[in-house]
């Protein structure tokens, strides 16, 4: 498929989710808007309240930023009047901007765009409005060996450093982690985690009891449970500055993003499947970062990995 074409729609609503971090902001708005399709694009920032006295200048200083914000066809900010943290303003805008636009592109306050950003998120918006297997597209790729990789290829799990996502699939959407855990076998487990790559279960299960407030695990794992596909670029169209502390990464932007729409998607595939290679090489980056050597998961290593999985699972499913 020749991503090249035309648009023949309305590009996608932005949301942006912003805080207390004027300056991230800031340098997020700015890269937006150095996009070929900002001036046809409504940008809807969600500016949450403070949830203390120490925030409340800095969330000010945001919320000026975002009401300065130019480039773009319209621009409309929505100033929470109560704190609802990120995972809850993330499922209350995006919920609000699938049912009214029918799909959105959303980013949060440190994520740096390439100016191919846009272009890339709507064609591939158009391109799989109607196939519902597909149900996220994917801006951030880690940085793995690109060599014999297409373009862009279908994964089954999300990211979300720059995704879109339509109504349609948005409407699977679920927090019911309690249902996730009791529907998932030890090789669900396993699948789940990337055959053992990351913890994303641990993530599950930590929301699940208090211990974590996200939003991203719950998404990937409704993806997963409808056997859904995620779209990702063979090279990252984002880059997440939130990272450093002071913004002071932000200088470095332009440079990367050049390098970004050097190796822009040209075409998005036809054939809705895993791209192995592709996985194989992030589940490789994931176990480098974080020390993990690959676990089997074949017929004939069930019991041992069933035997591991069970102290995970067991207290959570009343015993298997």
């Amino acid at each position: 498929m020749n991503a090249a074409l035309l648009l023949l729609s309305a590009p996608a609503p932005v949301a942006v989710f912003a805080y207390a971090r004027p300056d991230h902001l800031r340098a997020t708005l700015d890269a937006l808007a150095a996009n070929e399709l900002a001036e046809r694009t409504e940008l809807v920032i969600f500016s949450d309240a403070p949830k203390d006295d120490a925030a409340r200048d800095a969330v000010r200083q945001a919320r000026a930023v975002a009401r300065a914000a130019t480039g773009f066809a319209a621009v409309r900010v929505v100033e929470r009047e109560r704190n609802y943290g990120l995972a809850d303003s993330i499922v209350d805008g995006v919920t609000a901007l699938t049912k009214s636009h029918g799909r959105v592109i959303v980013l949060e306050d440190d994520i740096v765009t390439a100016p191919c950003f846009l272009r890339y998120m709507n064609q591939a918006l158009e391109r799989y409005a109607d196939q519902d297997r597909v149900m996220h597209v994917a801006a951030h790729m880690f940085d793995i060996d690109p060599a014999g990789l297409p373009e862009a290829f279908f994964l089954g799990h999300s990211s979300c450093w720059g995704w879109a996502t339509w109504k349609r699939a948005w409407d699977h959407f679920s927090r019911d982690a309690d249902a996730f855990v009791r529907a998932g076998t030890p090789q669900d487990v396993h699948r789940f985690n990337l055959d053992g790559a990351y913890d994303y279960w641990g993530q599950l299960l930590a929301n699940r009891d208090g211990r974590l407030k996200t939003w991203a695990v719950y998404w990937y794992a409704s993806v997963y449970s409808k056997g859904g596909l995620c779209l990702h670029p063979r090279a990252s169209l984002v880059e997440n500055i939130g990272h450093d502390g002071s913004g002071a990464n932000c200088l470095h932007a332009p440079d990367w993003a050049n390098k970004a729409c050097g190796d822009a998607v040209s075409h998005l595939p036809d054939r809705l499947r895993v791209e192995d290679l592709a996985l194989a090489r992030v589940q490789a980056h994931l176990r480098m970062l974080t020390g993990k050597a690959p676990v089997p998961c074949r017929k004939g290593l069930l019991n041992t990995l069933f035997t591991r999985m069970r102290r995970l699972v067991a207290p959570l499913l009343g015993g298997i």
